[in-house]
């Protein structure tokens, strides 16, 4: 928060100027939730009712072991774990995924994923660019795009949610970043300092107006020279962050105690703590963030577990891919009973696939050559598999797809034209969202 340094100056309600400056986190300038939810309007689109749910599996997921099962490989390549059928008559995936493979119809298993850089980051599945050689303020995340081109549905609600806490490893929690769009579209994270901001701690609803009437009182400095936009839209932006606090709109969604019980446990509950150096297991935020699509938000990140396997690959795999399973079912079930699965697209990944021969220790490697990719929902002509690799799982031999090709197909889902959509970066040049001349959405699935 922004600490001024001077004498305390009583402000109409008895309080301090110093207390003013950091109650409920809105302090000026610095404050930390209306710098987190200021968002601007574009014209012409609106994409009402859509959404994106990203589910990152951090350390890079085995292939071979979920959805592309080499039961032709030496056993050293194969691996424990059997294939079983699905609902799609010729789709076999892995033995862990049986609610998934009773729904497959929902789904596209895509087996052929490449462009991986080999770097352990959420970063390449956010914005399917690499973090080299990035124009001018960086490349946004897909929540930041959405935000920019149409701001948030409903004041009390932002548009774009992170639920990755913080890990060991903080490339893995990256919840994506703003980039050239500015920090005004940058994700809201409840897990993080902006939880606190979302409740009026003592302070009564008449004195939080005392609050408004003050902060449209002061200068309005640095509005015009800030090159990141971090002073931009300052009075829209801090209404926003109002409006939060006086809505429970956004309180209520993160409330998962407030969900029916019987489907809390249709999700599962998982285990609230990260895994080692990666992610929680918590069943509860893949609920979470279907509740906070149901409210307005328009894309909620989160991440699942630790999947950097370099031991004991098929004891945790028999840990997590269960609950994975039972999660990611749940969600994609709960979305098509409530009518939303046309208009919100899912997406399960990691940053890279595993070697496929298993090491001395029982466990796989990196292999940034292939990986994996879960798609469901956003109007997809789904039950298909897209891709293949060879026989022991080393690369694509089939209908390679790009990192950048999924960006694009998700923003298509999202009424985004790749080919036309441009935004500046912080030297007013254009830039499009990915490099459409080679990678537009997967013919596939749209």
């Amino acid at each position: 928060m922004l600490s001024i340094l001077g004498r305390n100056t009583n402000l109409c309600d008895r309080l301090s100027r110093r207390q003013f400056l950091t109650i409920g986190g809105l302090a000026l300038g610095g404050a930390a939730l209306p710098n987190l939810l200021r968002a601007e309007h574009a014209s012409g689109v609106n994409g009402q009712g859509k959404g994106i749910i990203m589910v990152f599996l951090p350390g890079g997921p085995p292939h071979q072991d979920m959805w592309d099962i080499k039961v032709d490989a030496p056993q050293e390549i194969r691996g424990e774990f059997a294939p079983i059928a699905t609902k799609v008559p010729g789709i076999d995936i892995g033995e862990m995924f049986p609610r998934i493979a009773s729904a497959a119809d929902k789904f596209t298993f895509v087996r052929s994923v490449v462009g991986a850089t080999g770097d352990h980051y959420s970063f390449q599945c956010l914005t399917g660019q690499h973090n080299r050689n990035q124009p001018p303020g960086g490349w946004p995340a897909l929540g930041s795009v959405l935000s920019k081109a149409y701001g948030p549905r409903d004041p009390a609600v932002p548009a774009y949610v992170g639920l990755s806490p913080r890990m060991g490893h903080m490339p893995w929690a990256d919840n994506g970043q703003p980039g050239f769009l500015g920090v005004a579209h940058a994700p809201f994270t409840p897990h993080g300092e902006g939880k606190e901001d979302m409740v009026l701690q003592g302070i009564t609803l008449e004195r939080l107006d005392d609050r408004r009437q003050v902060l449209a009182s002061f200068d309005r400095f640095r509005r015009d020279v800030d090159s990141r936009g971090m002073m931009e839209g300052l009075d829209a932006f801090g209404q926003q962050a109002f409006g939060i606090l006086t809505s429970s709109k956004l309180a209520d969604a993160l409330d998962v105690d407030k969900e029916d019980p019987a489907l809390r446990e249709r999700y599962g509950r998982g285990f609230n703590h990260n895994r080692d150096d990666g992610g929680p297991r918590l069943l509860d935020n893949f609920l979470i963030a279907r509740r906070l699509i149901s409210s307005g938000v328009r894309c909620v990140t989160l991440s699942f577990s630790r999947w950097d396997w370099h031991d004991r690959n098929f004891i945790q795999g028999r840990e997590d891919m269960p609950m994975l399973d039972q999660a990611v079912s749940a969600l994609v079930e709960d979305l098509e009973q409530r009518g939303m699965l046309d208009d919100i697209s899912v997406v399960v990944w990691g940053e890279f696939g595993r070697t496929p021969k298993v090491n001395e220790q029982g466990g796989r490697d990196h292999w940034p050559q292939v990986s994996c990719a879960l798609l469901a929902g956003g109007g997809m002509r789904h039950g298909q598999v897209i891709g293949a690799t060879n026989r022991l799982g080393e690369y694509a031999t089939d209908r390679p797809v790009h990192f950048q090709e999924v960006l694009s197909t998700l923003y298509h889902s999202q009424g985004i034209d790749i080919e036309a959509a441009t935004f500046p970066d912080l030297q007013g040049r254009p830039q499009y969202l990915v490099d459409h001349s080679r990678f537009g959405p997967m013919r596939e699935l749209v």
